[in-house]
């Protein structure tokens, strides 16, 4: 539809109401610290949530190396004890070896001594571990201190002790002790020879020196 201004005059324009901008900011403002909010609580939310699957993460790795630990554990202590039965063999077995070998020796000495020693002879002789109990007689008591006194110096016995020394009253045409002591065997220990050194191989041969040629005269 076609309007015509017959008047000439200018229409005026139609005035706009003011908005009233005061009462719309802090509404505005709310919003953005709701947001804001919102934002900052979700960040710090995301932050302690990475922190905790973290923590969990290492919980369960310490308990796995806590478990691991307590099985090698286990494990050390039975060794522990196959060790100590196995040093208990090997020292019985060693003892055993010390005392088969040792045997023949002792005899000998012993048997060297007594015949070194004169008016007495030997009855028994017990041995229970390095311990030696010897039991005999002889024609006086001073054979019987020279036979201490040679298995002192023999370096084979420590500790000769006289455990008892009395008359036999048996035997009344001779007279005659019966006498026990006791000794501790420490026989000495040899010591092993040290390795003889090898020669060195690599060694030049000295070359004797070359004739010289006798002058034609």
């Amino acid at each position: 539809m076609i309007r015509i201004n017959l008047l000439g005059q200018i229409r005026p324009k139609a005035s706009r109401r003011p908005v009233d901008t005061g009462a719309a900011l802090p509404v505005l403002f709310i919003g953005a610290g709701l947001v804001l909010g919102v934002l900052v609580l979700g960040f710090l939310y995301y932050s302690w949530q990475q922190q905790l699957s973290t923590e969990n993460n290492k919980i369960k790795t310490l308990q796995a190396q806590k478990t691991d630990l307590e099985n090698i554990k286990q494990q050390v202590e039975a060794f522990d004890k196959q060790k100590q039965v196995l040093q208990q063999r090997v020292t019985t077995i060693e003892q055993l070896q010390r005392d088969r070998t040792g045997g023949q020796d002792l005899l000998d000495m012993v048997a060297n001594t007594v015949s070194r020693t004169e008016n007495l002879w030997l009855t028994t002789m017990t041995r229970k571990g390095t311990n030696l109990t010897i039991e005999g007689s002889s024609a006086s008591v001073n054979a019987v201190a020279n036979f201490i006194t040679a298995l002192k110096r023999s370096g084979y016995f420590q500790k000769v002790e006289i455990k008892e020394t009395k008359q036999d009253d048996k035997t009344t045409a001779v007279q005659t002790f019966n006498f026990q002591l006791s000794a501790e065997i420490t026989p000495p220990q040899i010591v092993p020879s040290p390795p003889a050194q090898a020669k060195p191989t690599n060694v030049p041969a000295k070359t004797a020196p070359a004739a010289t040629p006798a002058k034609k005269g």
